[in-house]
């Protein structure tokens, strides 16, 4: 796969609390073990929240997912960094690594703006990683890659659909992936995977990191018809496309499998009315 025919990166992250972070900065002095601070910490955030997300400061990542997307918005290849080790800072380094040796390709996120990107930057920062292109700071503001408006750099799909903040968008990526008729969240939640790892599913959090994936791409599809970039029908024929390759590997990945299994297709309301959507590719 030569490098310069990645022009995306699909990603999604998952992440748990460190425990002993916590213990040390939250609760000095009060002799938690790692365990027993993230218990704390989560039972005080349900109370003053009504969640008991622990922020991404307090959290490393043990999964993270990669669809890598040609220029034609294709799939190539889908890769769950780190497999079957799942280092924090490997998988770290590796997203870094991956973007430069690919040469800078738009990264793609559903809310990765707000969480994902900061967590990976953070981590970079924690295991002493460097990532000069990315921290441009150097840079016109617009031409940074950290501006937020730069969607050449990282095309955050759930800023681009809430009109950069202006808007909340209710139901996450779960409600666009199911606008399309794909699957959305099935037997696994983000707030769950906490507990995964405790209990050592690691294999199977990376699982649902690339379900994630798999809903973000195609959210990805349907917003580059929403800009002009592809034509409905092509983004049809690569719809159907990726179903097959999905099918090809459905017998030595069970997330792809069960994937299928709550595949649906998009109810085309242009498929038999005799007419077609007005917009043209720009």
């Amino acid at each position: 796969m030569a490098n310069a025919a990645i022009k995306f990166l699909v990603f999604d992250s998952e992440s748990v609390s460190d425990g002993s972070l916590i213990s040390r900065v939250r609760y000095p002095g009060a002799g938690l073990s790692a365990a027993e601070a993230v218990t704390r910490y989560r039972a005080e955030l349900v109370e003053t929240t009504g969640s008991d997300f622990v922020p991404y400061t307090y959290q490393i990542p043990v999964s993270l997912v990669v669809a890598k997307v040609a220029g034609d918005y294709s799939l190539l290849d889908i890769v769950a960094l780190d497999d079957p080790e799942f280092r924090p800072h490997v998988i770290t380094d590796r997203f870094w690594r991956g973007w430069e040796a690919y040469r800078y390709p738009t990264l793609v996120s559903f809310n990765g703006r707000s969480f994902d990107v900061p967590l990976l930057e953070l981590a970079a920062f924690r295991f002493g990683l460097s990532s000069p292109a990315w921290f441009n700071i150097t840079d016109k503001n617009w031409e940074q890659n950290r501006s937020r408006y730069n969607t050449g750099a990282h095309l955050d799909l759930h800023d681009l659909l809430t009109n950069f903040g202006a808007t909340r968008f209710n139901g996450g990526l779960n409600l666009a992936a199911n606008l399309l008729g794909k699957p959305g969240k099935m037997d696994v939640q983000g707030d769950m995977v906490q507990d995964m790892y405790n209990d050592g599913r690691l294999a199977e959090i990376n699982d649902y990191c690339r379900c994630d994936v798999l809903d973000t791409y195609f959210v990805f599809l349907r917003v580059a018809v929403l800009l002009g970039r592809l034509p409905l029908s092509r983004e049809q024929e690569l719809v159907a496309a990726t179903k097959d390759w999905i099918a090809e590997r459905a017998d030595q990945c069970p997330a792809y499998a069960r994937y299928l299994a709550g595949w649906g297709d998009w109810e085309n309301p242009w498929q038999d009315a005799g007419d077609v959507p007005a917009v043209k590719p720009a």
